[in-house]
Parts: structure tokens; sequence; C-alpha cells
């Protein structure tokens, strides 16, 4: 009986672990410079710095609105701005804050594109940025 009850622990037990390891599919799409690039020449492409004020007046994508992840209000803003029946592109600096925009958006039923390596990596792959 103890041998039983081992073996359901154990079965218990490997089961936990197996999820705990599987990822998560994520609900957007992150894109590489050149792919991203391709992308936003559509016009119904809504692009979104999601840097801060200040990031973007130093330098931004041509065409791109600002609205800033960071602040508690982004998910209202993005909604009150952007419309559902248009993909969304996202970038930051370096690709993390955008992710977690990018996955906000998913979320709340928006088609989204992520920039990998934020607009840092748009810039060291030569890529137009306007001020």
């Amino acid at each position: 009986m103890i041998k039983f009850i081992y073996f359901i622990f154990f079965i218990c037990i490997f089961s936990l672990a197996m999820m705990a390891c599987t990822k998560k599919e994520d609900k957007f799409k992150n894109l590489s410079c050149d792919r991203f690039e391709e992308l936003i020449q559509d016009n119904n492409i809504q692009l979104v710095d999601v840097r801060t004020v200040v990031e973007y007046s130093d330098g931004h994508i041509p065409g791109s609105i600002n609205i800033n992840a960071l602040d508690a209000n982004f998910a209202a803003d993005a909604e009150e701005i952007l419309q559902k029946d248009r993909p969304v592109a996202v970038y930051c600096k370096s690709g993390r804050r955008s992710r977690n925009a990018a996955k906000i958006l998913a979320e709340k039923g928006y088609k989204v594109y992520n920039l990998d390596k934020g607009i840092e990596g748009w810039k060291e792959m030569g890529k137009e940025v306007e001020k």
C-alpha cells in the first residue's frame, strides 16, 4: 500500500513539474527589424512606441504614436486611441516593455506585433529614426 501511495505521489509531482515547465504561447508575434520594417509599410498598421515621452522625444520610428506602457492607465489609453479592427505594431528601447504591452493589448483583443530587439536593435540595423 505504501508503494502505491509513493507511486501516486510521484505521478502528481511529475505532472506538476511538467506543467510548470511548459512554455505558454504568446498571443502576439515577435518580429525581427527587417520583418517589422516590412510590416509597418502597411498603412493599416497602428505603430506604437510604448516608451516614456522623454524617450520618444529623443528619437522614434517615423509615423509612430506614443503610449507609455509604464503609465498605470496604459490599457485604458490604448483602448481610447487604438482601433481594434486594425493590427498594432509595438516597440520600446530593448523589447522588454513592448512585450509586456503586447501581452496586454493581445488580451484586450488586438492583433499585435512586437519589435524583438526594440529601437536599439532598429538603430543598430541602420533603420530610420526621427526626432
